[in-house]
């Protein structure tokens, strides 16, 4: 009596083996519509699940949403892997059209600025619309200009008749760290120096010169 139950049971279970492999089968091959790489396919909503190498896209119809399996997440979506199943996500701006998370932009739509992962028509203030990449780039305002260094020439400070003076003016330190493009923080102008430095000792201008005797004249009386 045992071993009847026993093959009775192991009846059924084969059976229903059967019965869940011939689906798998039937949706891998596409026999289903809209069931390309799914794993698992309903014939109403497309893919219940997918490939292990493939995302779950899952859009909606009305009150009705349908499965498709896919090598790559479409514009507005990210992918993300799971245990079991992996899936695209859809970013949660509109604007959005590639997405790092849900709230973390990465690229935007046309006619939108990129700014630290949001998404923008007009810039914030104090950034700078960058066509070429659609990003917001934040501008760079340099601190007060130093005071004017010492006029030099070669490190000298006298010695020379015209030298240079510098000064500078610092970035902050956000800017400094994203790398932004600063207007000019050195300037540099001509300057008048020393000619002679402390404790020279000066030639006159006449050494080296020989005293010109005054020729003498000499008077005559007439006779």
């Amino acid at each position: 009596m045992q071993w009847i139950i026993f093959m009775l049971l192991l009846f059924i279970s084969s059976m229903e083996m059967l019965t869940q492999n011939r689906w798998k089968k039937q949706a891998s091959a596409g026999l289903l519509e809209n069931c390309t790489g799914c794993v698992l396919c309903s014939e109403d909503n497309g893919c219940i699940t997918c490939h292990h190498r493939l995302f779950l896209l899952i859009w909606r119809d009305g009150i009705r949403q349908y499965g498709m399996c896919v090598h790559t997440c479409p514009p507005g979506y990210f992918g993300v892997r799971g245990l079991e199943v992996n899936r695209c996500t859809k970013c949660r701006s509109p604007s959005c059209e590639s997405c790092f998370s849900r709230d973390f932009c990465m690229k935007c739509k046309d006619k939108f600025y990129l700014y630290k992962g949001q998404c923008f028509r007009q810039c914030p203030a104090g950034t700078a619309a960058q066509p070429d990449t659609r990003e917001c780039q934040e501008s760079c305002e340099p601190g007060p200009w130093s005071e004017w260094s010492a006029c030099t020439h070669e490190s000298r400070t006298c010695g020379c008749k015209w030298g240079v003076e510098t000064r500078v003016r610092e970035v902050p330190e956000a800017a400094r760290e994203e790398g932004t493009a600063c207007p000019a923080l050195l300037e540099t102008r001509r300057c008048r120096m020393k000619k002679h430095c402390p404790g020279e000792k000066t030639e006159p201008k006449n050494k080296g010169k020989k005293r010109q005797k005054k020729p003498k004249t000499e008077r005559h009386t007439g006779t």
